[in-house]
């Protein structure tokens, strides 16, 4: 049944929530039931002489509330009860972009799998709190040279530590590595902005530098280098956040050769080096005796697993690095380090990981079919985008006709350490929203690009 037609007589609220609130009257009163068709939101809006957009609005603040669920290739249905993610146990609360994190597999088996990892940590739970080795145990160290291998990455048990995420991983790193006088740490000029944050704790100045397609520009790491004498060149090298674009082998090398001529240690920040199979050798392979190689599986299995693998150049770099991660962090969270070290050893991490490539490659198709293909930059592996405006949009007025409806994503600005920032946004495609949510957000995004934002604002 696809005939129902809301009443959206009287009353000064937008239209888009007259259309949700109408559906949740239904709903309560019965007349709209469990998995009933709702109609296409083409067809609603001509039926009420509304814009598009006000009922792509409409059923999207429906979907956050609950209350309907869309399925691909089939519609959009009232839903039975709230919409919940196969791992999250709760209510999803759909739509929010702007958070970069792995999707969510919708497959019940596997959750099944990764629950099962905890059981042997319940039989040992007085081990688990317990204050543990500084930069992980033996059994974690051998598990994180198993993992980092799948990257090409080689190390040893002296120059590899477990520690509790990225963001602790980065902190001590440029704490050792920047010295008492801090200085400057240089990087592209759009780059993640977790980095800039500590580049601020620590009173480190962050310089950005040009980059094209291919990541950063040698020629301006050189001029930089000779003008400003910088320790640090912090990199994301691969799928880079915001911009997704991945260096590649040759202009790597050339990163390197400059880093080594000036003498500048290469910070990696490698979280979505396992995205893809097919990937470039991380840094640490390339110039292993520069490279202090960051690799967390926040990114490539779940944004709580607070786990970082980092590699060092040398064992005297390590006894720094763990001093610097024991002053600022203590250790890793053992009942955190012993479920990663179990699911990397029994398989569990590849079957999650294999999930998650599959399912971020699905989202990329629905990128690829329903955004302007000039205004996107992403990667099949990635489970973010780049969206460049048009030019009647700006990046704030898209930010916030986005947010209008629930619909988080991340300006320019957020990413910038200077300079000229592009009319750009970034899409997260991933978290718990299933895919039914995403390329409802996708549709609502294209046609939002198609228009003014005027005509797009929805309100009437």
């Amino acid at each position: 049944m696809t005939d129902w037609v809301p009443s959206l007589e009287g009353g000064s609220k937008a239209r888009y929530i007259a259309i949700a609130e109408a559906i949740q009257s239904d709903v309560s009163d019965g007349r709209l039931a469990p998995a009933q068709r709702l109609p296409a939101q083409r067809h609603l809006a001509r039926l009420l002489g509304l814009d598009f957009t006000t009922v792509a609005r409409g059923y999207a603040e429906a979907q956050r509330r609950g209350l309907i669920e869309s399925r691909v290739g089939e519609g959009t249905f009232v839903a039975g009860a709230p919409v919940a993610s196969a791992g999250s146990g709760g209510r999803v609360e759909a739509g929010d972009f702007s958070m970069n994190m792995p999707p969510e597999p919708a497959d019940a088996a596997l959750w099944k799998r990764l629950g099962s990892g905890l059981d042997p940590i319940a039989h040992d739970l007085a081990r688990a709190l317990r204050y543990q080795r500084v930069g992980g145990t033996e059994s974690e160290r051998q598990a994180a040279i198993e993992w980092l291998a799948r990257r090409g990455v080689q190390t040893g048990l002296d120059r590899v530590f477990v520690v509790p995420g990225a963001h602790a991983a980065l902190f001590s790193a440029m704490t050792v590595l920047s010295g008492a006088e801090r200085g400057q740490v240089l990087t592209e000029a759009l780059t993640y902005p977790g980095v800039k944050g500590i580049a601020e704790q620590l009173g480190v100045e962050l310089i950005g530098l040009p980059a094209d397609a291919q990541g950063l520009l040698p020629d301006a790491l050189d001029k930089a280098c000779r003008r400003r004498q910088p320790k640090i060149l912090y990199l994301n090298p691969t799928l880079s956040n915001p911009t997704t674009h991945t260096i590649p082998l040759e202009r790597r090398q050339e990163i390197a050769a400059v880093a080594r001529m000036h003498g500048v240690a290469i910070l990696e920040d490698d979280p979505y080096g396992m995205l893809s199979a097919d990937v470039p050798p991380a840094f640490a392979s390339v110039a292993p005796d520069l490279t202090w190689h960051v690799a967390t599986l926040s990114k490539c299995l779940g944004a709580g697993l607070r786990i970082a693998y980092v590699v060092v150049p040398d064992a005297r770099s390590g006894w720094n690095f763990t001093a610097a991660v024991r002053t600022a962090n203590v250790m890793v969270s053992p009942i955190t380090a012993t479920l990663a070290t179990r699911w990397i050893k029994d398989g569990t991490a590849d079957a999650l990981l294999s999930a998650i490539r599959a399912e971020s490659r699905e989202r990329q198709v629905l990128v690829a079919a329903l955004l302007p293909g000039e205004l996107v930059t992403t990667d099949p592996a990635a489970f973010h985008l780049w969206l460049t405006m048009p030019s009647r949009w700006s990046r704030s007025a898209f930010v916030a006709h986005m947010a209008s409806s629930g619909l988080g994503v991340v300006a320019s600005d957020v990413f910038g350490t200077g300079g000229a920032l592009p009319e750009a946004v970034r899409v997260g495609l991933g978290g718990p929203a299933p895919r039914s949510v995403v390329r409802t957000a996708l549709e609502f995004a294209a046609h939002a690009l198609a228009e003014s934002p005027a005509r797009a604002s929805g309100f009437l």
